[in-house]
Parts: C-alpha cells; sequence; structure tokens
C-alpha cells in the first residue's frame, strides 16, 4: 500500500487498534478534509517515531544515568515544609 490510508488500513500498518488511532487524533499527524480523516506515508512514520520508547536504565539504554558523587542530589536545597499551625521561623 501506498498513499493515503483510512483509519482501517493506518491501523493495520501500525499493528495497533482503530479505536486508539480514533481516541488519539488530535495528538497525531494526519489529514482531515470535512469528516474524511487520512493518513500519509509520511504521518505513519512519524507516528512511529512519537510511539517509540528507549530505555533509559539497565543494559539496554542508549546514555547511562549520571553518576552523582556524594551529597551532590539536584534537590538538595528543598526543605520539607513546616506542621500544620506552626508558624514560619526566619532563617537569619
Amino acid at each position: 500500500m501506498s498513499g493515503r490510508y483510512t483509519y482501517p488500513e493506518a491501523a493495520e500498518l501500525l499493528r495497533c487498534k482503530e479505536e486508539w488511532l480514533r481516541r488519539n487524533i488530535k495528538q497525531l499527524p494526519h489529514s482531515k478534509k470535512g469528516r474524511d480523516v487520512t493518513f500519509s506515508d509520511d504521518d505513519i512514520a512519524r507516528i512511529e517515531v512519537l510511539t517509540h520508547h528507549e530505555p533509559t536504565t539497565g543494559p539496554l539504554a542508549a546514555v547511562p544515568p549520571p553518576v552523582q558523587g556524594v551529597g551532590s542530589h539536584p534537590m538538595k536545597h528543598l526543605r520539607p515544609l513546616p506542621r500544620r499551625g506552626t508558624a514560619l521561623k526566619s532563617a537569619s
């Protein structure tokens, strides 16, 4: 197949349910003329890229997670909120 695909044809190419395409149509590339929705070859390729996920951890991860030293947590400056009913003490 080539050219323009309807919902059932695109779902078959993408190996997904037609309902998924219909439910997520606002976030997916497509063409619409009146009420007729079609998907081009480029649209199908872009949907494949949009829904592709790479592992972020483990042996198959493309980039290993950054190693952080002791005390270098990116949120170490945050402090818990005070208990309810207690006033904030000024940090001077």
